[in-house]
């Protein structure tokens, strides 16, 4: 794990920011060429809403990976948090601009769909951490940056409620994202840390 760590160490974070951006452009060019099937725009919010899932949940992910495995992709997390939000972001654009496009129906939508109304919640919390996610900020803010950005929490399970609501029947995935934000948050617990803990010293 420590030469992992090591190798690590040496990208740089800017190899991230472009890994993790090079979907966008790609689905864009998919749904214009037909690739994307015949509702190419309803496509394009599904992928980039999951795309916005997968991400989160690797940001929430990276303080049990450490704790417990000793795997530290601490440098990459901010990084990851920004993917996150620019994928919330496209999400909701193409939805507004391109799906919805009359504001009044827009608002009508958020009060009366509760799915809609969840997803636009977990986006308002999401919104000050994204807008704090510089060193500007962090110095600013001082212990206040930590407190703030424990928005994410309610924030990862709205927005796997409103992935769980979006869905229509049952469907397996949707709970499966649920599932494992509410483990990884889980893992947070003081309870649940002393009892990983516990069984660590006993195994070994």
């Amino acid at each position: 794990m420590q030469r992992l760590n090591d190798l690590l160490r040496r990208i740089p974070i800017w190899t991230v920011y472009l890994l993790g951006a090079l979907p966008a452009p790609w689905l864009f060019y998919q749904g214009m060429i037909g690739g994307l099937g015949v509702e190419p725009i309803e496509a394009l919010e599904h992928e980039f809403g999951e795309l916005a899932l997968q991400l989160l949940i690797l940001g929430l992910a990276i303080s049990p990976l450490r704790r417990f495995v000793g795997l530290n992709l601490m440098k990459f997390r901010r990084a990851i948090g920004v993917l996150t939000f620019s994928y919330v972001a496209l999400h909701l654009l193409i939805w507004l601009v391109l799906d919805v496009q009359i504001p009044s129906q827009i608002w009508a939508d958020i009060v009366k769909r509760p799915y809609i109304t969840v997803g636009m919640a977990a986006f308002v919390l999401l919104l000050p951490l994204a807008i704090t996610s510089n060193n500007w900020s962090v110095r600013r803010l001082g212990p206040r940056w930590r407190k703030l950005h424990r928005l994410i929490y309610p924030a990862a399970i709205l927005g796997a409620l409103h992935y769980v609501m979006l869905a229509k029947g049952f469907q397996i995935e949707p709970l499966v994202y649920l599932a494992i934000i509410l483990g990884l948050l889980a893992l947070r617990l003081p309870v649940t840390t002393l009892l990983i803990r516990f069984r660590q010293a006993d195994s070994v």
